[in-house]
């Protein structure tokens, strides 16, 4: 997209704010055909169980694991949408400068709690592949491959904490600027 197109004002998110954002999309799409694969299976062990009255070995145990894939995968999607849930009583309470400030602070302060996460999240994946440990189920999935996305899911998320805190920082707003661009196509 060239700068000729922008009207007075409006900005282009700069490059890896741009990469960023459109794998916090592809890590929602994915969240969101995991949790189809999890009710899909859900309906097979149902209709296993019920329907054809025989045991299910594998089914919970997927969907437990693809339901918690979901939710760290797709992280970086509710972030990029602003989707957690917060309490801004007291920012509304405040003036714009220092909204402004607690809004960097708390992505600052999100940007550690990541990095300290990640970091005992890879060493839980990496202790359960370098040792071969297996779920205590008939199935015995090897822990590594339901694991990894921890990892995954929270250094994506902190990719999109941190492209966020850029923004602030810029006095950028992805939102409104990936909204203005879309409206051009």
């Amino acid at each position: 997209m060239s700068s000729e197109n922008l009207t007075k004002g409006e900005t282009i998110l700069p490059l890896p704010m741009r990469i960023i954002g459109a794998i916090s999309t592809i890590c929602g799409v994915l969240a969101s055909f995991m949790i189809l694969a999890s009710v899909l299976i859900t309906c097979q062990m149902i209709w296993v169980r019920f329907v054809l009255t025989k045991s299910t070995v594998w089914q919970t145990e997927a969907v437990i694991y693809l339901m918690i894939g979901a939710t760290l995968i797709g992280l970086p999607y509710v972030q990029k949408l602003r989707g957690h849930v917060s309490v801004d009583l007291l920012e509304t309470m405040m003036p714009p400068r220092m909204r402004r400030g607690l809004a960097i602070f708390t992505l600052v302060i999100t940007t550690l709690m990541m990095g300290l996460m990640l970091y005992y999240a890879w060493e839980m994946f990496h202790l359960a592949w370098s040792r071969g440990w297996k779920s205590e189920t008939v199935w015995a999935v090897p822990l590594w491959i339901p694991y990894i996305s921890v990892p995954i899911g929270l250094f994506l998320y902190l990719l999109q904490i941190l492209s966020d805190l850029l923004a602030f920082i810029l006095r950028l707003d992805p939102q409104s600027i990936e909204i203005k661009q879309d409206r051009r196509h």
